[in-house]
């Protein structure tokens, strides 16, 4: 177990910092009370059991485990598609990471409905031994591909990716209701953000009112 600890320390500071970091660019926003495309972020480290899963599927040799990309995961939640590729656009500007992969299954969903935006990067991890680079990955998807995403996961655990045909139509049914649902919000993007820009003016007046 000591070794796994070792061995999982660096991607568990990696998370830390990195929800720091993604939240802060959050605040930015609203410090400039200018719409933020990001809503929230959270982020975990795999467990070992799925850890060990995974290498035993894609054939990963235990002593490669540093190759795996999503160890350390990161999700960022936006309210509208597009928004999403705004994100994205920040974080290929940022320099305290780098970017190794960009996997767009918002265009090209997966054959299950899966929709999500993957960026894979190298960040660097300070540790006493000196500067570890590790890969993480990062989900940016809006709220309802998050909900979908998340049914699917549960499911895919209980059947082991073989889904019973009427549960497989069933899910790619309500993958299409999902995005049908970001399609229409975006539609009135326009009213939905100014009656959130008034209900935070009317909040921040209440609270200077109570000061």
């Amino acid at each position: 177990m000591k070794h796994w600890d070792m061995f999982l320390a660096p991607y568990k500071q990696a998370v830390e910092e990195l929800k720091v970091k993604l939240k802060g660019m959050r605040s930015q926003f609203e410090l400039n009370s200018t719409h933020s495309p990001i809503e929230f972020v959270t982020g975990r480290v795999k467990p070992i059991a799925s850890i060990l899963d995974k290498a035993n599927q894609k054939g990963i040799p235990l002593d490669r485990l540093d190759e795996m990309q999503d160890i350390a995961g990161l999700r960022m939640m936006c309210q509208f598609v597009d928004d999403i590729m705004r994100v994205v656009e920040l974080l290929r500007n940022r320099n305290d990471f780098e970017i190794v992969e960009e996997k767009d299954y918002i265009s090209h969903k997966k054959a299950s409905g899966y929709r999500s935006y993957h960026v894979v990067i190298r960040y660097p991890v300070q540790t006493i031994e000196g500067e570890k680079r590790i890969l993480a990955e990062i989900q940016i998807r809006t709220l309802a591909m998050n909900f979908w995403a998340t049914i699917e996961h549960s499911l895919n655990y209980k059947y082991k990716g073989q889904f019973p045909e009427d549960i497989r139509i069933r899910l790619q049914r309500a993958a299409e209701a999902a995005f049908l649902l970001d399609e229409e919000m975006s539609q009135i993007r326009g009213e939905i953000q100014e009656a959130q820009a008034f209900f935070t003016r009317k909040k921040e007046m209440q609270q200077d009112g109570d000061m």
